[in-house]
């Protein structure tokens, strides 16, 4: 009989495969990356026997469970569980903390001649491990903060370093009031494990500094751990840079072609409409903060632009909304955030010259 695995470093170190065997509601709030999950109940028998256990204790909590998967509905589950035990000899199993579903699910696998391991102290243990290696990094480790106008592309300078943390990339959101992408964010749990296994394999790499986009708290529906943005309060920072130009057409190409493109790929014939929606609510979340006259003037722009994407393919006249936004709204503000955190600026320049400088940091850090 295989023990319980709790070296919980090894196991997402090396992307062990398993299967979570609590309900689907359970696992929607929150899970690991690439787990697949195989319940042992569904929502409503777990929420039955849930029910059972409060009224009549655990023994019959423990009959009715398995009143309610047994027969066909037993040997459908046992011969996933099977399935993927054959698939992923390496793996693992687990539940919530590593108590009676994981056993049940291990015994009727022994039964079915597999032997199988689980995780002691089950999800609730490897989320611990996960939250604790985010807060000692950030205790522990070197971190500068990438900041710079929109669309200076510091998105692209985080893809060229070893030692980023791609935070948006975790949130899959880009950050700002235009951030949202064709598919749907994490979880906030979901976006907290996935940057706790990203910091474990760089520091196992040997990684203790990490460059980060400043960020607020909130990126979309993703907070960032609060220690994190703690930190980010004090951490110095590089500032990148380029010209209006510049940053207009990377602008035109993440969020307008590249962005429809996504919507197409997801929606297939309706993404473009869906696009265009999404670009529209985009700009009335801040029609406040524009004011009445300006976002009427920007919204009529940006209507023009989208009209002629949809008649022509040209995205020609959206350079004319994007230039306006910047010039207007982006970038008095982030001129006043420049200010305000001047005393922390220790390097600011063009992207060439800011991966120079950030990798010359690194490399005398030993990143």
């Amino acid at each position: 009989m295989p023990s319980d695995i709790t070296d919980y470093r090894e196991i997402f170190l090396n992307d062990r495969p398993m299967m979570d065997t609590r309900a689907p509601v359970e696992f929607v709030k929150g899970a690991f990356p690439g787990v697949v999950n195989l319940p042992l109940m569904n929502d409503d028998e777990r929420q039955r026997v849930g029910t059972c256990y409060k009224q009549q204790g655990q023994q019959a909590a423990i009959v009715m469970g398995h009143q309610l998967v047994s027969g066909a509905t037993k040997a459908e589950r046992v011969e996933q569980w099977a399935q993927f035990a054959r698939a992923h000899p390496e793996g693992y199993l687990y539940c919530f903390r590593g108590g009676l579903r994981s056993q049940i699910v291990q015994q009727w696998l022994r039964e079915a001649g597999i032997d199988y391991p689980r995780v002691g102290g089950g999800y609730k243990a490897m989320r611990s491990f996960l939250l604790d290696t985010v807060e000692r990094a950030t205790r522990e480790c070197d971190f500068v903060l990438l900041g710079g106008m929109t669309g200076t592309g510091k998105t692209e300078v985080l893809g060229q370093l070893r030692n980023a943390l791609d935070l948006e990339g975790h949130a899959n959101h880009r950050g700002s009031s235009f951030g949202k992408r064709a598919t749907a964010q994490p979880s906030n749990i979901d976006f907290e494990n996935r940057l706790g296994v990203d910091l474990l394999k760089k520091r196992d790499q040997g990684i203790e500094q990490f460059v980060v986009e400043d960020e607020s708290r909130m990126i979309g529906s993703c907070a960032l751990p609060l220690a994190l943005h703690k930190g980010m309060q004090a951490f110095p920072m590089v500032w990148l840079e380029d010209s209006l130009a510049g940053r207009v057409e990377r602008i035109l190409r993440d969020y307008v072609v590249d962005l429809c493109a996504e919507f197409v790929s997801v929606f297939g014939e309706s993404g473009q409409e869906v696009f265009a929606q999404r670009l529209t609510e985009s700009l009335g979340n801040i029609h406040k903060r524009l004011g009445g006259e300006r976002f009427q003037r920007l919204q009529g722009i940006l209507q023009q632009a989208l009209e002629e994407q949809a008649r022509s393919g040209s995205v020609d006249l959206h350079r004319e909304w994007i230039e306006g936004l910047l010039r207007e709204y982006y970038d008095p503000m982030y001129a006043f955030q420049r200010e305000k955190k001047g005393a922390r600026i220790e390097f600011a320049g063009e992207q060439g010259a800011v991966l120079e400088y950030l990798r010359e940091r690194g490399a005398r850090r030993g990143c």
